[in-house]
């Protein structure tokens, strides 16, 4: 179907997605906070004091809150979360991998494509969500991405699908740029990075806020890494520190969004992580992989006007990440659809469930 607003949702109110990914942040910080083996370990928790202050708590629940205050007050209350393992949120890859790019791809072209099976610089085949998007009349040129890893490139096929994406070390050259983009993409090269193909979430971040004000997006897809990258550095105190501050982006998207009249109530955000991480032995936090259990457990939150307010849902029907393209296209009209079959509509996300 290509009806730029198709039956499916003519009920709902949605009319824009912002789509987030924390790359390699494992739901059991989202659900419990900062994990006592971790943070009592000297290796990887360097200013435990200060740490221990900021994100320490006798209860799961105060320690979550503490580290992720936007999740556990707004997205809790208004919207919803899936994927605590412990109490039966069942999301997990559909893909056998446990990495990057393969979990991108399937996220957001709605399939497993067994050729995607490196993190390799590699145009990606097919079609995703955003390409589909930015195809579709009136969609054109209001779809855009932000992503600190510069293979987003590849993946989301920036050159074939003609998608702006803006990742890694890349300037972001706008037709109105002002002053503050001028100085982000000066100091993105003052700054030094410890990683090759990735910048630091602030730049990404505050491009595409200054992207969302002034061209308004329909689509915007934001990648954040960091958490990734501690992650496989075993800084577990730098590890929480970039959670928190995914948090605080979150909150501010959501907020700037609720004060602008072309978001305001129309404007679904949905989040999700690429991979989980290890948990079996005290340094399996920092890998993932087909080889680590744990890997292919993922979590997602929603908030929006179309979905019900139920908080952490437990027990839900097993999900996967490759239901994400198809619930994007709903949310904003469309019943995607691609070359081979798509995982279905999340529907627990809907009011309406008949999609």
């Amino acid at each position: 179907l290509t009806l730029s607003i198709s039956m499916l949702n003519a009920k709902g109110k949605t009319r824009n997605v912002i789509f987030i990914t924390f790359d390699g942040l494992r739901w059991q910080e989202v659900f419990y906070g900062a994990d006592s083996l971790l943070i009592n370990n000297d290796e990887y928790t360097k200013e435990r004091n200060q740490i221990l202050e900021d994100y320490w708590a006798d209860t799961p629940q105060t320690r979550r809150e503490k580290l992720m205050p936007f999740f556990w007050s707004t997205i809790n209350t208004e919207g919803q979360l899936y994927g605590n393992v412990r109490k039966g949120g069942a999301v997990t890859l559909a893909n056998p991998h446990g990495f990057s790019y393969p979990g991108f791809s399937e996220m957001l072209v709605g399939y497993v494509d067994s050729t995607r099976d490196s993190n390799d610089r590699e145009n990606n085949p097919n079609v995703t969500i955003l390409e589909y998007v930015h195809n579709q009349p009136g969609f054109r040129g209001k779809v855009a991405a932000f992503c600190s890893w510069d293979v987003f490139d590849f993946i989301i096929n920036e050159e074939r699908s003609g998608v702006l994406v803006n990742s890694g070390m890349e300037p972001f050259e706008g037709k109105y740029n002002g002053p503050k983009i001028g100085l982000l993409n000066e100091i993105m090269f003052q700054i030094p990075v410890p990683w090759k193909s990735v910048r630091y979430d602030a730049i990404t971040h505050h491009f595409a806020m200054d992207y969302l004000k002034q061209h308004k997006p329909k689509l915007l897809y934001i990648a954040y890494d960091e958490t990734d990258e501690y992650a496989h550095e075993g800084k577990y105190d730098q590890y929480l520190i970039a959670t928190n501050l995914l948090d605080e982006y979150i909150a501010e998207l959501w907020n700037w969004t609720q004060k602008n009249y072309h978001y305001k109530n129309k404007t679904t955000i949905l989040i999700t992580t690429d991979h989980g991480r290890g948990h079996e032995t005290i340094d399996a936090w920092r890998n993932h992989g087909s080889l680590v259990t744990g890997a292919e457990h993922v979590w997602m939150a929603v908030l929006g006007p179309d979905t019900p307010p139920m908080g952490e849902v437990l027990d839900n029907e097993p999900m996967t990440s490759s239901q994400v393209a198809a619930t994007i296209g709903a949310f904003l009209g469309f019943e995607y659809s691609n070359e081979q079959p798509v995982g279905p509509v999340m529907n627990s996300m809907f009011y309406d469930t008949k999609r």
